[in-house]
């Protein structure tokens, strides 16, 4: 989802930071091979959640969603040199198409992947993060913020994307969109909590800013 005009949105893309050639190549073969390729976070986006990534200079970083690897090797751009880039997906089958493209990059030993249920896995992980990125099954939003909130570092922060749903979150609820539902809820827990200071920009299909005081 688009919020700006078509020919303003591609000005925007055009000036921004180009995307760097092994992310194309990604792109390209996501696109090529892979069912749903616009859950890629692609150029743009992508270039965002680079540049909070540099700004933070997270030791540690937890993602939730893998998909096929992009969001997280634009991640650890900004990642300290001896930090750990822990992702994790439920898809048994692009395990192998994001470990290829981990191990093209300079960040292949930082990289952890994890395979199975989030809220199984979280809990087993003896770490404390500085940026953790949610991109995974919108029902479990809320599930997911319960369990990570206390492994986050004070100024740490948390991305979270497509808190906007394709513009649903303002639209009349359907009883049976629990997708929504979720995400409503989600939005909420991240708005009240008085641990945390938050604020949505409306790029692509909405990305969360929340950062633990």
């Amino acid at each position: 989802m688009h919020f700006l005009p078509e020919e303003l949105d591609n000005y925007v893309v055009a000036h921004s930071e180009n995307e760097p050639e092994l992310l194309q190549q990604l792109n390209r073969e996501t696109y090529q091979k892979v069912l749903q390729p616009r859950m890629l976070s692609g150029h743009y986006q992508g270039r965002v959640l680079s540049i909070i990534s540099k700004l933070i200079n997270p030791k540690n970083i937890l993602e939730i969603g893998t998909y096929t690897g992009y969001s997280a090797l634009c991640l650890a751009e900004g990642m300290q040199k001896n930090g750990v880039l822990h992702t994790i997906d439920v898809n048994e089958e692009l395990f192998d198409f994001q470990r290829k493209y981990f191990d093209k990059s300079v960040y292949g030993n930082q990289i952890t992947q994890h395979l199975g249920d989030a809220l199984n896995i979280i809990p087993e992980l003896d770490v404390m993060f500085d940026l953790i990125f949610i991109d995974a099954d919108k029902d479990n939003y809320p599930n997911y913020y319960n369990i990570i909130v206390d492994k986050l570092n004070s100024g740490g922060v948390i991305l979270s994307d497509n808190v906007l749903w394709s513009g649903k979150v303002i639209e009349s609820l359907d009883a049976k969109d629990t997708s929504t539902k979720a995400l409503l809820e989600y939005n909420s827990l991240l708005k009240e909590d008085p641990r945390l200071d938050t604020v949505i920009l409306p790029i692509r299909d909405g990305l969360t800013i929340s950062r633990k005081r």
